[in-house]
């Protein structure tokens, strides 16, 4: 009795059983919202995760200035129990693109909201500047699923109320990594990457912290959304969009590509086991991409390591969080 007794207590003290709570993720996450449907699967998991003790979302931010973008995130922020999570936009020089299946259109008209247009919204790099400056140092981890222009923004505006250093030197100081759905490798030409390519080349040439891209290959393999609209146990603005979208693209009768929600899950949840990394950096040309190997480089590109089906399972249910 005595040898058993001592041997279930080396069992539930055994450090290779043991159970390490890491911290939440501090998120903010960047999105181009509307010209595709992903997003709003990704923007499911980050609150899906937030109520799991997993993440702490400091703020969306639309790198599209549609009217209809910050209205439907904020949307998606009210149906999640998180009103009050700041929503800032680009302004001035940037994309302004809408959905061609007019979802948000849907959306809007069935649910509830607090914010009527993405001109009523902060500027997304003061919003930077203002949460950055009061997080400890390299706690932040952001999530980029649109265009590059408000990062490319960040990184060269200059002091303010806010803060007395730059914009790069801001995010060297309080941003731990910086995951990006954007690039196609080894080479390609993708959406995010083109749509802003001169942003694009500035934040990647010139981001002082380590970078994960989530390339086109990686969730365009990836299906999700039947799930959620064959569950009829379900319901939401989450199950609303793509019950309204797929129907309408033959490409997606197996399901949307996950692009952005791989993006979202390894920046919250890490890389293993579901994809290992590629080191080295990207090299843009136009709106092209390539990549070269280094083991001294702070970059990285995501590569399968667990099958698209079974991702495609985990990130359905967490798409599937009800509020």
């Amino acid at each position: 009795m005595k040898f058993l007794i001592l041997s279930l207590f080396a069992f539930v003290i055994s450090p290779a059983f043991a159970q390490v709570k890491k911290d939440p993720v501090r998120v903010i996450l960047d999105t181009d919202i509307g010209p595709d449907y992903d997003d709003v699967g990704a923007v499911a998991i980050l609150h899906t995760l937030a109520d799991q003790g997993e993440a702490i979302p400091l703020a969306i931010m639309a790198s599209n200035k549609n009217e209809l973008v910050a209205p439907t995130i904020n949307l998606l922020n009210v149906y999640f129990g998180r009103p009050n999570l700041p929503v800032g936009a680009a302004k001035g020089k940037a994309a302004d693109i809408g959905a061609w299946q007019e979802w948000p259109q849907m959306l809007l008209a069935k649910y509830p909201h607090t914010v009527n247009s993405t001109a009523d919204v902060p500027d997304a790099v003061a919003l930077y500047r203002k949460i950055l400056s009061a997080q400890p140092d390299h706690s932040v981890t952001v999530v980029s699923i649109g265009f590059l222009t408000n990062l490319s923004n960040l990184l060269l505006s200059k002091p303010d109320s806010f803060s007395n250093v730059t914009g790069r030197e801001l995010v060297k100081r309080k941003v731990s990594k910086l995951v990006s759905m954007a690039g196609w490798f080894p080479k390609g030409r993708e959406y995010n990457l083109l749509t802003d390519s001169i942003a694009s080349a500035k934040v990647f040439n010139q981001w002082p912290t380590p970078v994960i891209f989530s390339g086109f290959e990686i969730g365009n393999k990836i299906k999700t959304g039947l799930g959620l609209v064959n569950d009829t146990a379900i319901s939401g603005p989450v199950k609303d969009v793509f019950a309204f979208c797929i129907p309408k693209a033959k490409e997606d009768s197996a399901g949307r590509s996950s692009w952005d929600e791989t993006a979202v899950l390894v920046a919250i949840r890490g890389a293993t086991p579901y994809f290992s990394l590629k080191r080295g950096h990207i090299i843009i040309a136009g709106g092209d991409n390539s990549w070269k190997p280094g083991n001294n480089d702070s970059q990285y590109y995501m590569a399968p390591a667990m099958p698209a089906k079974e991702i495609s399972a985990i990130l359905e249910k967490y798409m599937k969080h009800q509020k």
